[in-house]
């Protein structure tokens, strides 16, 4: 079959016109914004043991590591700070011992901490009197702990199953 000329123009054309047209097409879109980056929050910071609200905004975190009571200091924000009180008194009444013990909690050697000696023995079912001083024996602040706190295991993410 032989074509007319004008016909075989017409449709070099038309394969001409359908190949440029997309590519105009698309050299014409504008780009797409690129999505904003959503920045991860931060976890607010964790205080190991018991976290204990001062009266100034700051918090105490008391632990029992091994046989020590280990008394750390945090900033409004819960960021670890320097101690503000150079020793800490402690009193408790063990289950396992007629008497009430006592300990004084004096630096760390990083003066990050108080520790005690070691004479705290489990099992933690007891409540602990802290009193802070300053450098000169003056009283900062009181407080009173029940350490079965210390003692309880971490809450379940959720419902165990088959139960």
């Amino acid at each position: 079959m032989k074509l007319n000329p004008a016909v075989m123009k017409s449709l070099l054309m038309a394969a001409s016109i359908g190949m440029v047209v997309p590519l105009v097409v698309t050299a014409q879109t504008p780009p797409k914004p690129a999505a904003p980056k959503k920045e991860k929050a931060e976890p607010p910071p964790k205080i190991d043991g018991i976290t204990i609200a001062r009266k100034n905004g700051h918090f105490l975190g008391l632990t029992v590591d091994g046989v020590q009571f280990n008394l750390r200091f945090y900033d409004d924000k819960k960021k670890p700070e320097k101690p503000d009180a150079t020793t800490a008194a402690a009193r408790w009444n063990p289950v396992n011992v007629k008497a009430a013990l006592r300990a004084i909690l004096n630096p760390s050697p990083d003066g990050m901490t108080l520790v005690s000696p070691g004479w705290v023995r489990p099992p933690l079912t007891f409540h602990a009197y802290f009193t802070l001083f300053t450098a000169d024996g003056k009283v900062i602040e009181e407080f009173s702990i029940d350490l079965n706190e210390l003692s309880k295991p971490p809450a379940a993410a959720g419902p165990v199953k088959g139960y």
